[in-house]
């Protein structure tokens, strides 16, 4: 029975099918789709410089709400009007198989369309560090979004005769799916009524499916939604063999209305279920195995409360969700030892009371009501307690860093003793006030100190006193504090080197003057060289503005590269690029297993000599052989020199003194305007910290960022590959391919005609 009822289903797919193949109107629709969507993605692609399918799948909804019903208006009209309806029924097949039919055929349609975006997906992967399962999940949540909407429209032409009413019918329920959960409705509803629409809305399902996570809910909102049109459909075919007074069809409208009704409820108190599936690369919404060993390893009860108002803007309510599913997760891993509690302070003064005492603070936010705009406030929020301590978070702004925050917080809290980082200042170097963003993202895994070794005739290095140095852009340091810092890492200390090799005493001057450091030669001693020359790179780099006349210009400064990830470490793992200032390399020999490359430049990198000119508006043009790989960042561990030593393969690195260094050709790469433009150089400084520290455990949670990777082109020629093959490609392959196929119709058809003639004649002969 199911094997028969499949092949009937089949049947009339591949029927629908062909009619799309067949006719031109089809091509032109899916060559107006294709190169809408890709010109307009296009745009934006190469104006945000990041290698993401966001573009195209933001817009998508908005493409599919007039594509989709142009689609699928013919499908059951075009039948009703053409009287082919009444016969297709009278064969061997029920309004069931005709309707899954007619959407197997339309949905395959539509997502052969939609491959058509997939040359432009294929050559982002090529190109850069784009996530594959993200682009995965994005296509995914595409043909979930177009088998909704193709089931709407099936069952909007399943309503009339005329194309142009179903088209009209299916457009405008598809649009209003959409619109409900932008922020432009959302924010002039009631909170009830608001939070229904999101709910029902396509942009909240599609946008958490478009991040890379397949969740059950979302899954359940297109596949119940789906089926509820096509049962839709299959009942307003059914009805017209039934007579409206008799008892069939009433039991046909009540079943109907009841299923609606019931598909509306679950997907209204769907937020209730659980279970998801995270297709990122990087587990991005997963928890961390060190979020499980440290909640999972506490030892004694951490209340964790979270201080939530019902009244919150709906545009939020995705980070809501977000924070629920991250709480839930911590929750079950630390098995009973994470105390959770969710807080409405809006209930009455005691919970209010409670946020105040621990630091939540309510945030003002704006709502329409009587036709104008009002200002309320609303609480969103958590707190931390364990025995007399208690950390918060006031204001929840974003979900994606929120796992480290707590989990670090948590750790903060539960260990008996930090780790110590040390400033060296004095010489030059930088104090902590001028790196404040590092010294805040350090603040929480550690005590920080001072230590000025110019002026303090008594400041030592102690590396059982002292975990991690960090000396940040020293200027001409003695020879002898040279030897306190390489006598502290050969003793097993650690340090992060931020070594500035220029320096502009007219920060106006077209000329970087060259620094010495004097930290050159403890370099040196452990197989690393700074050369002190001027990285850039032409292929990847930040833009400055430039005043051309009455205008002023954004172009590339290939003095500022943006590095991209050198081999893979504990350090750089998950992170994809940081943005450097005039940046110095580091060379190595190739075999010294104690050395890694951190940071590089793309092999469209180059170097000038130090007190080479430097202005913005001069133009770069190097020759090919100039061109190479430049590593601006390396970690040095001796102990992985020391282990392939006594395996006979280290080289004579083992003989090498001391602990570990992280060393970077820069130090603007910190400040404050740098570390904005870049989140992820901070997150690279703290997991250096952390690495040198021996301590590795935050190390995965931190580096998780959402944030696509930068999208860099070797060269003109490929960017320009990769745009016109997808923009006039593609859609040049569907009108050739079409073209043949309708042209083709005619022969076709005539030889089957022979074909049938001959067979009947073989027939007759015998």
């Amino acid at each position: 029975m199911i094997r028969q009822l499949t092949t009937q289903i089949l049947l009339v797919a591949r029927r629908e099918l062909r009619s799309f193949f067949d006719q031109p109107t089809a091509y032109i629709l899916a060559v107006a789709f294709l190169g809408l969507g890709l010109y307009l993605s296009f745009r934006s692609l190469f104006a945000i410089s990041a290698a993401t399918l966001r573009p195209f799948f933001d817009l998508l909804p908005w493409l599919l709400v007039v594509f989709v019903p142009a689609v699928t208006m013919r499908s059951l009209a075009e039948e009703r009007r053409g009287r082919t309806l009444e016969w297709l029924i009278a064969q061997p097949l029920s309004e069931t198989e005709v309707v899954l039919g007619k959407f197997l055929g339309s949905w395959l349609f539509v997502l052969v369309t939609l491959a058509g975006t997939l040359p432009m997906a294929v050559g982002l992967l090529a190109v850069s560090e784009a996530d594959v399962g993200i682009m995965l999940a994005q296509y995914v949540g595409a043909a979930l979004l177009a088998a909704q909407m193709i089931a709407i429209g099936v069952w909007a032409s399943s309503m009339t005769r005329n194309q142009i009413t179903a088209f009209i019918l299916g457009s405008f329920i598809c649009f209003a799916l959409v619109l409900i959960g932008t922020p432009v409705v959302q924010i002039g509803l009631p909170r009830l009524i608001g939070g229904w629409f999101l709910q029902l809305s396509v942009i909240s399902h599609f946008e958490n499916v478009a991040r890379g996570v397949i969740d059950l809910r979302d899954l359940l909102y297109f596949v119940s939604t789906c089926g509820l049109f096509l049962l839709l459909a299959v009942a307003a075919l059914g009805r017209e063999r039934l007579s409206r007074k008799g008892e069939a069809f009433r039991r046909l409208r009540i079943g109907t209305g009841v299923i609606t009704l019931a598909v509306l409820v679950l997907n209204l108190l769907g937020g209730h279920v659980r279970g998801r599936l995270d297709l990122t690369e990087g587990r991005l919404f997963t928890l961390s195995e060190g979020s499980r060993d440290i909640v999972g390893n506490l030892d004694d009860i951490v209340n964790l409360t979270f201080f939530l108002s019902d009244d919150l803007p709906q545009e939020i309510q995705l980070i809501v969700r977000d924070v629920r599913d991250l709480v839930a997760d911590l929750e079950n891993a630390s098995r009973g030892m994470l105390a959770v509690r969710e807080v409405n302070p809006d209930d009455g003064e005691e919970a209010a009371g409670e946020a105040s005492a621990l630091g939540v603070m309510p945030i003002n936010f704006n709502v329409i009501g009587d036709d104008e705009f009002q200002v309320k406030q609303g609480y969103f929020g958590l707190a931390l307690t364990y025995a007399d301590e208690h950390e918060s978070i006031p204001v929840i702004r974003r979900a994606d860093d929120l796992e480290f925050r707590l989990v670090s917080a948590i750790a903060r809290m539960t260990i008996d003793e930090r780790p110590v980082l040390a400033f060296m200042t004095g010489f030059g170097a930088r104090e902590p006030y001028e790196l404040q963003s590092l010294r805040e993202s350090l603040a929480g895994r550690f005590d920080i100190i001072s230590v000025n070794m110019e002026t303090d005739s008594a400041a030592t290095l102690d590396s059982d006193s002292v975990d991690v140095l960090v000396v940040a852009g020293p200027q001409d340091v003695t020879p002898e504090v040279a030897d306190a810092v390489d006598g502290y890492l050969a003793a097993g200390g650690a340090a992060l080197l931020l070594l500035e090799r220029h320096a502009f005493y007219d920060r106006n001057s077209p000329v970087a003057m060259p620094v010495t450091t004097g930290l050159e030669d403890l370099l040196a001693a452990r197989g690393v060289k700074s050369t002190g020359e001027i990285v850039f790179d032409v292929a990847s780099s930040e833009r400055v503005s430039l005043s051309q006349g009455v205008f002023r210009i954004l172009q590339p400064y290939p003095f500022w590269p943006v590095a991209t990830r050198g081999e893979d470490h504990a350090i750089n793992q998950e992170l994809d690029n940081i943005g450097l200032a005039w940046a110095s390399p580091f060379t190595w020999q190739e075999d010294d297993p104690s050395v890694t490359p951190l940071w590089t430049t793309t092999e469209s990198g180059g170097t000038r000599p130090p007190g080479s000119p430097i202005n913005p508006a001069m133009a770069i043009t190097p020759s090919q052989d100039e061109l190479g790989v430049h590593t601006v960042a390396v970690a040095v561990d001796p102990s992985a020199a020391a282990e392939l030593e006594g395996e006979g393969e280290g080289g004579g690195a083992a003989e090498r003194p001391g602990g570990r260094i992280v060393a970077v050709g820069d130090t603007d790469f910190l400040s404050e305007d740098w570390a904005r433009r870049y989140s992820q150089s901070l997150v690279f400084a703290a997991n250096a910290a952390d690495w040198l520290a021996q301590d590795e455990v935050l190390i995965g949670i931190r580096s998780k960022d959402r944030t696509p990777p930068t999208l860099v082109f070797e060269s003109e020629a490929g960017k320009g590959v990769l745009k016109w093959t997808s923009l006039i490609g593609v859609p040049v392959l569907f009108i050739l391919f079409g073209f043949a196929r309708v042209t083709g119709r005619t022969r076709r058809a005539e030889r089957r005609w022979r074909e049938a003639q001959e067979e009947q004649e073989e027939t007759d002969n015998e």
